[in-house]
C-alpha cells in the first residue's frame, strides 16, 4: 500500500473489539470541561452513558441531572466518598482540580470502580504515586485523549514503519489565553499552586506535546531543560505564564516544546526524521481543520479532518476505548505507570527551569 493509500484508508477505531455493552459513568466534578466536553462526548459514545453526577453542591448536581435522561443519582462529594449510589455506576471520570484527583480516585477504588482520571494525574509526583498505589486493584486509565485520536495513532504507525526514516526531532506547542477561554477569575485553581501543582502552563498544556511525543515515538524522556517566566499579576504565584522546554528521549530523539496560558489560541506537533517529516496541525486545541501531513522525497501527502468538534470526538473515542477495555477486562493504556513517567518529567522540567541546569527524569 502506498503512503497516499494508507493515509486515505485511516481506520477510526483500530482498537475496537467490543460488540456491545454499556459502561455506566459517574462524573466527578461538574466544571466547564465536564459539562461542555465530557458529558456530550459520552452522550455521543457507543459503549458509555452518564448515570451519576457528583458536585460540591447537591443543587448543582440535581440541576445538571435534570438535563440528562440517563442520570440516576446526583450526589455531593461527601455522599460519593461515603459510598452512596454505588449500584448506579461502574466507573468514574475524575475531572477535579489536579490536587483533588487522589481522594476521589481512592474512594472509587474502595468502591471497586474503574477510574478514568484526567491529566496530569495529580499535582505532584509523590501524590501521583499514591494514586497509582491506591488504584492497584481496579482498572486505571489516565485521560490522554490524543492517544485515541485516529490521526495521532496513524502518526505512531507511520513512524514505526519508517515513513520518515529515523526520528530526530519533535517540535510541539500549545497556547491559549486562559483568562479569556477558560475562566476570567484570577483566583481560579489553575493559578493556585496548592491545587494545580508545579505550575500553570506546562502542567496544563505542555503535557500535551510531551505525552504525544512519547506515544508516537514509543519512547520515554531521560532528561529535560527549561526556561519559564510569569509577567502578569494574575500569574504571580506560578512560574510559567510562558514556558519553553526541551526533552531528550531514550531513543535519542530530542523535543523542543513551548506552552503558554497567555498567548494566541494555537497548537502544532511535528516529528522530523532522517528521510521526511510528519506534521499534525493545528492540534491539541480541537480546531476542526486539523490535518495530518507527510513530507518526503519532495512530495506532500495530506489527510484532512472533517470532524466539526474535534475535542468532543477525541473525548468520545477516549471514553469508548476505556469502556472497551473495562468491559472486556483487557489491559488499558495509558495506565498509571505510563502517567507516572510524565509526572517525573514534569517535575524535572520545573526543576530545570528553577536551577538553569539539565535535570534527569
Amino acid at each position: 500500500m502506498s503512503a497516499a493509500d494508507y493515509l486515505e484508508s485511516v481506520r477510526d477505531r483500530d482498537w475496537e473489539q467490543l460488540e456491545s455493552g454499556t459502561l455506566r459513568i459517574a462524573m466527578i466534578s461538574l466544571g466547564w470541561w465536564t459539562r461542555e466536553q465530557a458529558i456530550p462526548a459520552v452522550d455521543d459514545s457507543k459503549f458509555c452513558e452518564t448515570t451519576v453526577l457528583v458536585s460540591r453542591s447537591r443543587e448543582k448536581a440535581s440541576a445538571a441531572a435534570d438535563e440528562i435522561p440517563t442520570v440516576d443519582a446526583a450526589l455531593t462529594y461527601e455522599e460519593f466518598t461515603d459510598g452512596e449510589a454505588t449500584d448506579e455506576y461502574d466507573a468514574v471520570y475524575v475531572c477535579t482540580p489536579n490536587a483533588l484527583h487522589l481522594p476521589y480516585a481512592e474512594a472509587a477504588a474502595e468502591h471497586g470502580k474503574a477510574v478514568l482520571c484526567e491529566k496530569p494525574m495529580e499535582s505532584t509526583r509523590e501524590r501521583a504515586e499514591r494514586l497509582v498505589e491506591a488504584t492497584e486493584e481496579v482498572p486505571l486509565m489516565v485521560a490522554y485523549r490524543m492517544q485515541t485520536d485516529p490521526q495521532v495513532r496513524r502518526m505512531r504507525e507511520l513512524i514505526a514503519e519508517g515513513a520518515i526514516g529515523e526520528p530526530v526531532a519533535v517540535h510541539g506547542s500549545m497556547s491559549q489565553r486562559m483568562l479569556e477561554t477558560v475562566s476570567g477569575d484570577p483566583d481560579q485553581w489553575r493559578l493556585d499552586p496548592d491545587l494545580v501543582g508545579y505550575g500553570a502552563s506546562v502542567m496544563d498544556l505542555g503535557i500535551y506535546p510531551l505525552n504525544t511525543a512519547r506515544f508516537v515515538l514509543d519512547a520515554d524522556p531521560v532528561s529535560a531543560t527549561a526556561q519559564m517566566r510569569s509577567a502578569d499579576e494574575a500569574f504571580r504565584d506560578v512560574p510559567d505564564q510562558h514556558a519553553a522546554f526541551t526533552v531528550r528521549f531514550d531513543d535519542g530523539t530530542q523535543a523542543a516544546c513551548t506552552a503558554s496560558q497567555h498567548a494566541a489560541y494555537t497548537g502544532h506537533f511535528r516529528v522530523v526524521g532522517t528521510d521526511g517529516e510528519l506534521a499534525l496541525e493545528p492540534t491539541f486545541l480541537g480546531q476542526s481543520e486539523q490535518t495530518l501531513t507527510l513530507h518526503r522525497d519532495g512530495r506532500r501527502l495530506a489527510i484532512g479532518d472533517d470532524r466539526r468538534d474535534v475535542t468532543k470526538d477525541e473525548m468520545t473515542e477516549e471514553f469508548d476505548y476505556f469502556a472497551d477495555r473495562v468491559l472486556r477486562e483487557a489491559p488499558i493504556r495509558p495506565d498509571g505507570d505510563h502517567a507516572l513517567v510524565d509526572m517525573r518529567a514534569l517535575e524535572a522540567i520545573y526543576d530545570a527551569a528553577e536551577t538553569g541546569s539539565t535535570v534527569s527524569v
